[in-house]
């Protein structure tokens, strides 16, 4: 039974980094589940403060998640109007467009966002937009090092406990 939960936790590793690229799998959730499934295992000893300290993490990169796209608007010269509407592109594109939407609605909700402010900014408002999909990109890039952590930690343990697991 061991050895299935430890392929099964694994593989829940692997679906954490192709999950920091799908948005329809959290990434860093579901890795940290390979975790929790690594220690229901009696192989390898139980470390409750690794995983609060792992799911905490997966929390934080979570929700920056949500922030990100938001944060590269305004580092990109979009004002709340363009944060406000990154924020909604980014829950209405999820809604209306699935996996899709989430490149496609904060940049689209962004640029509306700063036309509603000043109809006359376009360039403006383009620029704020891309900065909505630079932080979407920088959001992605955090989810595939925390996953790819993530599974490193699961190898380190197996290999640190190879003798109770084999």
């Amino acid at each position: 039974m061991d050895i299935a939960l430890i392929i099964i936790g694994f593989l829940f590793c692997l679906l954490g980094i192709i999950g920091s690229f799908l948005p329809v799998l959290p990434g860093p959730f579901t890795a940290w589940f390979g975790l929790l499934i690594l220690y229901f295992t009696n192989a390898i000893p139980q470390d409750w403060v690794f995983l609060g300290v792992t799911l905490g993490i997966s929390i934080l990169v979570w929700i920056l998640d949500y922030l990100v796209p938001a944060l590269g608007t305004k580092r990109f010269g979009g004002t709340k109007y363009g944060m406000i509407g990154s924020s909604i592109g980014l829950i209405i594109g999820i809604l209306f467009l699935g996996p899709l939407g989430i490149i496609i609605g904060p940049f689209a909700g962004a640029f509306i966002g700063e036309l509603i402010k000043d109809s006359n900014e376009t360039s403006r408002a383009l620029k704020a937009a891309v900065g909505s999909f630079i932080g979407f990109l920088a959001g992605t890039f955090i989810k595939f090092i925390v996953s790819v952590g993530f599974i490193i930690f699961y190898c380190k343990i197996i290999l640190d406990n190879w003798e109770t697991v084999f």
